[in-house]
């Protein structure tokens, strides 16, 4: 006897692995339609900003000739170089990502702090205060009173602040970090009291490092929703020192709308790109800045805002 055992395995663990399974013929043919509409789906939505990048690079002959293209017969950087050249959009950029760190830094902040006592079934009274949070979701003051808000009370006006203080917590945001702390075993803050451990190194210490995900996530919505900050910039910063990249594009696009209006104006003379060139690059440099993150960010999204957002 060899002394060796061979233990008959499992048919419904091999049917569940799906390592020996053989799919039908019509579970296949139903698998290559999802992925094949899958990729016409995606296709539609990268196929639209490769145009505009290619569109940034093009020349004005071929953008007047070609009504769409993804790759230009000759590239030009004369569109980058004209918006490059005035450095407001150097100047946007900058204050875009002081916005953006600053404004998400303080997001996450206040989220997790709230999120935290609020995901504690012993805290009293934790019924009324998720119920106040949830008030702020269906109803606000409005717009005019916001603006006398953060104007003449608080005098906030061309001050950075007015984009920060006025949204430092997203309701519901800060519900989904909630869900997913009051998701986390109950033993592990339990363990952490017998150890010596109070409510604040608990929080940092353990909850803050097991919820990744979630705050990865959330983090990046925060960030998306302040570089794309327009309105309220555009309300509260009259500074041109001050101006965001959004406000810089908005600016760029109505001016060559407006000297596109002109039937008279030549823009080869004034050594201009043409009106559609210069909109490609500024979106383009508007837009990457964001799309960068997205891939570092995104393995995070299932995970972290699936189950924050199932778990009450």
């Amino acid at each position: 006897m060899s002394g060796i055992i061979h233990q008959k395995q499992d048919p419904n663990a091999i049917r569940a692995t799906g390592t020996l399974e053989k799919r039908s013929p019509g579970d296949q043919a139903v698998q290559v339609l999802f992925y094949v509409l899958i990729a016409l789906i995606a296709l539609l939505c990268v196929l639209p900003f490769i145009y505009v990048i290619a569109g940034s690079f093009a020349t004005e002959q071929e953008l007047t000739e070609r009504p769409f293209f993804l790759i230009p017969h000759e590239f030009s950087l004369n569109a980058y170089s004209y918006i490059l050249k005035d450095g407001s959009v150097f100047r946007g950029l900058k204050n875009s990502f002081l916005v953006t760190i600053v404004g998400t830094l303080i997001n996450m902040f206040v989220s997790c702090t709230l999120a935290y006592p609020l995901s504690r079934s012993y805290l009293k009274g934790r019924n009324g205060f998720i119920n106040m949070v949830i008030v702020t979701m269906l109803f606000s003051g409005g717009m005019v009173p916001s603006y006398i808000l953060v104007m003449n009370i608080l005098d906030l006006g061309n001050t950075f602040w007015a984009l920060w203080l006025p949204g430092a917590m997203s309701a519901f945001n800060m519900i989904i970090i909630k869900n997913y702390f009051q998701g986390l075993p109950n033993e592990l803050e339990e363990a952490a009291i017998i150890d010596g451990s109070n409510d604040l190194i608990t929080f940092v210490r353990i909850i803050l490092p097991l919820s990744t995900p979630v705050l990865a996530s959330v983090a990046l919505f925060y960030a998306v929703g302040h570089w794309n900050s327009y309105f309220n910039a555009m309300m509260y910063i009259n500074d041109p020192d001050m101006e965001l990249m959004t406000i810089v594009l908005r600016r760029m696009v109505f001016l060559t709308n407006k000297i596109t209006q002109d039937s008279t104006f030549d823009w080869g003379a004034a050594g201009m790109p043409p009106a559609k060139s210069i909109k490609m690059a500024t979106t383009v440099v508007a837009t990457v800045p964001m799309l960068c993150i997205y891939p570092f960010v995104q393995k995070y999204f299932t995970q972290g805002i699936m189950v924050g957002s199932v778990k009450g």
